[in-house]
């Protein structure tokens, strides 16, 4: 909405925002229920509206890359409204015991944060360090790692956000604004010596991903989730040599399948994972966006429009 990422084409003024969005059916068009959805479904729309289902991309379940995919809020009407279209084919249904409140950011945060874990490879009883831990996506990264995939967890983030994330299954926390040399000493203190076999990097951040290679065990993976914004900055410690010496990989994730939103919220529905949120009226829209920008925002706001 505020383009920090320096998008070559901006989203109309007159654009509808807003993408995670849960609601119920209320109109069906011709030949739609053979998805399996009825009147009163209730089913979320996703960051991805749809995708055009036959490329190889698409086929290899990589929606993400999809060059005709449709986003929400970007050129087709998104969910900061009471009604809204979207393909039958692209719906995600929502699993009955799961509330709205928690679906909705399982959409996009919940979907990312499992599909960056599947890409990582990552073995139960790794080390694996969650750069950004305490934020939208963060916080969730640290759940699933922890709790669905096995993973040993070091968190990082500001030091207001500690209690989430060790609620969030993180085995130790350490504090982003520590002296980086001090936070690369306890990372290996905590990981064998050797560092971590991954690291997600969820923060926004051109120096969270700079720090993030170093964390690196030799043969580790640094999986990059969060966009700095501003323009595009290289990786400063990314040097070749490095990474052919230690045989590193790094790896972007952006969004994940239909297979993975099915997923993730079933885990959810199942109590593995779980959002720490606030709900929000679409009046505080505005603050919400200049909260996520500043920091100040610790997990999610989910925007309730029927109030």
């Amino acid at each position: 909405m505020k383009n920090s990422w320096n998008l070559p084409v901006l989203v109309p003024d007159t654009q509808v925002g807003g993408h995670e969005g849960v609601g119920t059916i209320v109109q069906m068009g011709d030949g739609s229920d053979m998805y399996g959805f009825g009147m009163g479904d209730r089913v979320g729309v996703k960051w991805l509206r749809e995708t055009c289902g036959t490329c190889a991309y698409c086929l290899a379940g990589d929606d993400g890359l999809c060059a005709k995919q449709s986003a929400s809020g970007l050129f087709q009407p998104g969910t900061f409204q009471q009604y809204v279209t979207a393909p039958a084919r692209y719906l995600t249904p929502i699993p009955a015991k799961l509330s709205s409140e928690v679906a909705a950011p399982m959409l996009c945060a919940g979907m990312t944060s499992y599909a960056a874990l599947r890409k990582s490879n990552a073995k139960p009883g790794n080390w694996m360090v969650v750069l950004g831990a305490g934020g939208g996506v963060g916080h969730l990264v640290t759940q699933l790692a922890a709790k669905a995939f096995g993973q040993r967890v070091i968190g990082i983030d500001q030091a207001s956000k500690e209690k989430l994330v060790k609620e969030s299954g993180a085995e130790v926390f350490l504090d982003v604004a520590t002296q980086s040399g001090d936070v690369l000493a306890e990372v290996t203190r905590h990981s064998e010596g050797l560092g971590a076999h991954t690291v997600i990097v969820c923060a926004a951040s051109n120096a969270a991903y700079s720090q993030g290679v170093g964390f690196l065990r030799p043969g580790g993976t640094l999986i990059g989730v969060g966009m700095p914004g501003g323009d595009p900055t290289p990786i400063a410690t990314a040097m070749p040599s490095l990474i052919v010496q230690k045989q590193l990989k790094i790896v972007g994730s952006i969004l994940g399948n239909r297979q993975d939103a099915i997923d993730v919220l079933e885990l959810a529905a199942r109590g593995v994972v779980t959002v720490h949120y606030e709900i929000r009226g679409l009046g505080s829209l505005t603050q919400t966006f200049e909260d996520l920008e500043s920091g100040a925002l610790t997990g999610r706001a989910v925007l309730d429009l029927c109030g």
